[in-house]
């Protein structure tokens, strides 16, 4: 007998054409699984990444998806259930580059913008489905959440409120949908060599005294890499994990212990 990790279908990830995405998707081909990549408008990385997937030897996907348009997010839904039979678990790596200020500077216009994406998109993909996972008997959502909400990191209020608002949804998906076989567990990232990080050091927004003063803070003396999300995240949606839900697993080096 052999143990599977999934059911038979594909995990649907939203923001797979990133760079932490993009890892993450990887991990689960690896570990069997067809892949499914959301993506808004970078079509040509999408596809690049699914052949990268495709070559390990799964069936892998790419898909169109407006996170804050629900009926959008319904149609790629739709559209990975009809290619690929059921979609088993859903990774939320979606969000935006998002400013680093303090929360006294943040704009409305920014604010605003930030909750359109991480949280009313989030929103959007967990009512969307819902039904499908009922229907099916069951299914996983994973949120890549932030680190920061265990200990505030100065300037990245953007990125963290947000995503704490969606760790109270992932508890209440685990409390009232835990009866339809339903999961939701969150991977709270910390600096992550790879994806955001990358871009917003490439424009400048980390100087050497944050560099320090955050090396400081982790407990494992260096950055993370994307790989060590996916890891975390194939674990929650897998059969591994079928008695988990509600809960945060914290891949970022201790920061802050």
């Amino acid at each position: 007998m052999t143990d599977r990790l999934f059911p038979d279908g594909a995990v649907l990830l939203f923001g797979g054409s990133g760079g932490l995405g993009g890892a993450i998707a990887l991990e689960f081909a690896r570990a069997g699984s067809a892949v499914a990549l959301g993506y808004r408008g970078n079509r040509e990385k999408a596809e690049a990444m699914a052949a990268e997937i495709a070559a390990v030897g799964v069936e892998a996907s790419t898909v169109q998806a407006d996170l804050t348009d629900r009926a959008s997010v319904e149609a790629a839904i739709a559209a990975t259930i009809e290619r690929h039979g059921r979609v088993h678990s859903i990774v939320f790596a979606a969000g935006p580059l998002v400013p680093q200020v303090y929360m006294s500077q943040v704009t409305p216009e920014q604010w605003r913008a930030a909750f359109a994406i991480e949280a009313d998109g989030f929103f959007n993909v967990v009512q969307a489905a819902l039904p499908h996972f009922r229907a099916a008997g069951g299914g996983s959502f994973v949120h890549l959440g932030s680190a920061g909400d265990r200990l505030w990191p100065g300037k990245d209020g953007l990125s963290v409120v947000p995503k704490a608002a969606n760790e109270a949804l992932i508890r209440g998906i685990a409390r009232e949908e835990g009866r339809f076989g339903i999961r939701a567990n969150s991977v709270l990232v910390g600096v992550i060599a790879g994806g955001m990080f990358d871009k917003l050091d490439a424009i400048g927004h980390f100087d050497e005294a944050w560099k320090d003063a955050t090396r400081k803070s982790l407990s494992i003396k260096r950055y993370g890499k994307p790989a060590e999300i996916g890891h975390a995240a194939v674990f929650l949606a897998s059969e591994k994990a079928a008695y988990i839900t509600g809960e945060q697993i914290s891949v970022s080096g201790g920061f802050g212990v």
